[in-house]
């Protein structure tokens, strides 16, 4: 599939979608066994085991909710990727305000909160060598369409939808975090370039 808007050199360029899967993020590690493109982009509209933190399960129950996995290989050093996930919840926090004039806040280490409920998570995951981190599997989960949810979360648990009465367009918002986070400045040689765009 192709997003609309997308202006990466490797993010996203090669991206599936699935009505259902487990996990985008299972389905990220299965391909990478196969040696899959860096910036490998996975969809999907319900995941039956989407993973959360500490082995807790993500819940994507209803269509046109966001969750997507992708992977970067790099030659990152540890300590180049500390900080990361914020890094990531603060470009969601972002598009979130300036496209859709919603304010956002995160809690740490991994969540997207309005009035301290849950709309969102990050789960990163990484496969490490040495000192050496030789790829990095980044799941992400935002509640936008969801309106009804499981019996054990519908107290901690809030979207979009509900809070705001408004529609994220899922590509759309897709393409555009994938725009922004290629260009972080994390890593790299001389600290001036995202280290995951180096060669493996």
């Amino acid at each position: 599939m192709q997003l609309p808007g997308l202006n990466t050199k490797i993010l996203g360029r090669n991206a599936s979608y699935y009505q259902e899967i487990d996990s985008t993020q299972s389905e990220i590690w299965r391909q990478y066994e196969k040696e899959i493109p860096n910036g490998t982009l996975i969809i999907a509209d319900r995941q039956t085991k989407g993973q959360g933190t500490h082995g807790r399960v993500w819940h994507t129950d209803e269509p046109n909710n966001i969750a997507f996995s992708f992977l970067i290989k790099t030659n990152c050093k540890i300590e180049e990727t500390e900080g990361l996930t914020i890094e990531i919840a603060k470009v969601i926090v972002g598009i979130m305000k300036e496209k859709y004039g919603v304010l956002l806040d995160i809690k740490e280490p991994n969540d997207i909160v309005y009035k301290g409920k849950k709309i969102g998570g990050i789960l990163t995951q990484s496969k490490v060598v040495g000192e050496k981190i030789k790829c990095l599997v980044i799941g992400i989960g935002l509640n936008t369409m969801q309106e009804k949810f499981a019996e054990e979360i519908k107290d901690i648990a809030t979207s979009i939808k509900k809070e705001f009465n408004i529609e994220i367009d899922r590509n759309e918002f897709i393409a555009e975090f994938c725009n922004r986070f290629e260009k972080l400045p994390m890593g790299g040689a001389n600290g001036d370039g995202p280290c995951w765009q180096e060669e493996c």
